[in-house]
This record gives structure tokens, sequence and C-alpha cells, in this order.
């Protein structure tokens, strides 16, 4: 038996909801229990748990990361009407990705998973493209408003010296639907610094893309930032021989699929939420992608990228097996420890962290698939197709032989 490595400062875990909450577990129970041994700062962010808090508990995981500086979460259930009923849940709660990206101000960085058996759906991709995804503001943190009937909408600031600016959203003949979002200079500085930092870290260009030509101001702003702020970073791009290119969104999706990767792709909030699951998809699976939150503070939340994977949770309540792909949830782990190792000084950490996603890669590479990766790849000789016990456990034979 393996002398179990010892982390000396907690990692909070935030706990999720559906089937990935029962991977969540395994992975734990199999992967990293028997080897580390971890101190554990808890939340349940389970749909039921978020209902019963009124959604507090949310908060107070993110407060935990600011002070721990490294946390790790299962997919979460971000409820519509129809989940709000089949919960029975008092309101339909925000996203909780939100919540902890709100309070933190850091910036989602995504990155495929890539392995040999399975080439992207997208020829030129030879590597890996990494999604940086605004974490503050849009859509996700809006106000919304369902007209009842005929009226005047209006955008309405008023100042902190009283002054007072009015826009004239729409005249309502009838019923519609209002939204309201926003966003701050401060906040989309950070995800600028944090995007031409991670680049200057990882030698790849950023190409950065918005609406400019159509939302003037709110898209025009994003643009101005990053065109200001890269000016502090112009020099030191040149001396690594790296770029950052600005166009259009429509025009960057057509570029990228011509580009053979190698870059940083950063998103606003909205865009980077659907880009990152195209990426995903196009190189095997939305359970093949590496998902982590950096806050300017030096705090980082590792996540699985993918949803909850209900259809399977239902499928395992009638006590049917299921071929789960737990990949991004294994490497959520993967990375929170490898961070945690570096921050306390815990070289064995790191290591045990690099061996154990080099046993999940030689998992795929020796052809043992989860049902997902299956469909996607090339018929080859040996390809085997197993339930997700049955993946997890090839992982475990080829850590345990790595150890």
């Amino acid at each position: 038996m393996v002398e179990r490595i010892r982390l000396r400062n907690p990692i909070v875990e935030m706990d999720g909801d559906e089937m990935t909450r029962i991977l969540w577990k395994m992975v734990k129970d199999e992967l990293l229990f028997p080897y580390l041994d971890l101190t554990i700062d808890y939340y349940d962010l389970g749909i039921e748990h978020r209902d019963a808090t009124d959604d507090a508990v949310t908060l107070d995981a993110a407060r935990a990361v600011a002070t721990h500086k490294v946390g790790v979460k299962c997919a979460t259930i971000t409820p519509n009407a129809e989940r709000v009923k089949e919960y029975n849940l008092k309101r339909a709660y925000k996203s909780p990705n939100g919540t902890i990206r709100g309070y933190l101000d850091g910036t989602v960085f995504r990155t495929p998973i890539l392995v040999e058996k399975i080439p992207p759906a997208v020829r030129s991709w030879k590597k890996p493209i990494t999604i940086a995804r605004h974490a503050y503001g849009d859509v996700y943190r809006n106000s919304e408003i369902r007209v009842p009937g005929p009226g005047t909408a209006e955008l309405v600031f008023r100042s902190s010296t009283g002054a007072t600016e009015v826009r004239k959203i729409a005249d309502f003949q009838g019923p519609g639907i209002l939204q309201g979002i926003h966003n701050t200079d401060a906040s989309i500085r950070s995800f600028a610094r944090a995007c031409f930092l991670f680049a200057l870290d990882h030698g790849v260009d950023v190409w950065f893309a918005t609406k400019d030509t159509i939302s003037k101001t709110y898209d025009g702003r994003f643009k101005e930032i990053f065109e200001e702020e890269f000016a502090a970073y112009r020099e030191r791009f040149e001396e690594k021989g790296i770029h950052y290119f600005y166009t259009l969104i429509d025009d960057v999706v057509a570029r990228i699929m011509k580009s053979e990767g190698g870059l940083l792709w950063a998103c606003k909030n909205y865009d980077g939420d659907v880009m990152s699951d195209m990426v995903a998809s196009a190189c095997g699976s939305l359970a093949m992608m590496t998902s982590v939150l950096i806050s300017p503070q030096g705090c980082y939340v590792y996540e699985a990228a993918h949803g909850t994977v209900q259809r399977h949770y239902y499928r395992y309540l009638k006590g049917e097996k299921t071929s789960t792909n737990p990949m991004a949830l294994l490497f959520a782990w993967t990375g929170a420890i490898r961070k945690r190792g570096e921050l306390d000084d815990v070289p064995d950490a790191v290591r045990f962290a690099d061996t154990l996603e080099r046993a999940a890669l030689r998992t795929i590479d020796d052809g043992i698939l989860t049902g997902d990766l299956a469909a996607i790849s090339p018929p080859f000789p040996g390809k085997q197709i197993v339930d997700s016990d049955g993946f997890l456990a090839a992982i475990k034979e080829r850590l345990d032989q790595a150890l």
C-alpha cells in the first residue's frame, strides 16, 4: 500500500447534482482518498441544499475559496421553469458558477483534453484551443421583466451626483420580455490582463472578438479596454513571438475552423459558455475539457465544464449501469491537487496529479472507452466499451502500476 501524501492546507470542495454527483464520489473514493491525506472544506451545492439555504451556501463556498485559494467544483443544476417544478424549488436560482465567478472576479480558462485515439472533428485542429471566458456580468447577472402588456421600456441610470440619463428601449404594443445586463471597466480589465498573462505563460496567441459593429457602446467598451491593456504587454508579446488579434465574433468563428489551434480564444461570458462546449465536443466530448477559474487575487476553482448528465442519472435511478465519462471531473480534482501541492510546496502531490492524469489518458489510448468516446472514435483493434465503474477501475489499475 502506497503511503498517503499529505497536503497541509484545505481544498474547498463543492458538491453537485445528478449523475455527476454520483461519479464525483466514485472518483474520490477510488482514485484520490486511498492515495492522498486531504483536508476538505466541504460545501453541498446540490440543488436541494441550495434551495434549503436560499442559495446562501453558494456564496459561502465562494468566500471559502477566497480564504483557502484552491477549490474544486462538481457540475450543478441551474434551474429553469421545468427544473423548479421537478425539484419543487422556491424559485429559479441563478447559475452557481456565475455567483462564484462574480464574487471572485476571475477568468475561466477551458482547454480540451486531447488523446490520440480520438482525432478532433475539425481536421485542421492539431493543438488545443483554450477558451478564456470572462467571468462576470452579462446575462449571468441580469435583471429580467416579463412585460404584461402595452407600455414603454426605458433604460435609466441615476449617478451618485444626482444626474439622470434615460434611453428608450421599446414601445410595447402588447406582452413581451425585457432583459438588463451590465459589466464594469474593472472586471473587463482584469479579464484582459488575465488573458495576456496566460498567453505569455503558455506562449500562445490571443484572439478576442465581440460584436462592436452592432453593440457600439457595450461591446465597443470591451474592444477599447483590451486595446488599452495590451499596450502594457506588447513588447513582451513581441519578444515571445506571439500576437494579439481582434475581430468580430462571427469572423473569429469562421477563422477558428481553419486554424491549427494552439491559441487562446478570449470570449465574453455567454460566448465563452457556448464556444467552450463547441470546442470540447469537436475534440471528443463535453466531458473531455479542463476548466479553471483564476482570480486576480490568486484563487483557483477547478470544475467540470459540462452539465449534470441528467439522462444518465434517470437511468442510474432505475438501477441501470451507465457509461458516463468522468474525465472532466477527474481532471478538476487533479488540477486542484496540483495547484494545492504547488502552493503548499508538496511536490509529491504535484507528481501524483500528473501520474493520475497520465493513467487516465493511457486508459483511453489503450482502447478502453466510455460510450461517448467510443461513438466518435474511429475503428481500431481492441476497442472496448465499458461502463463508468469499469473505466475508473481501468484507470486505477494503470495508476497503481505507475506509482
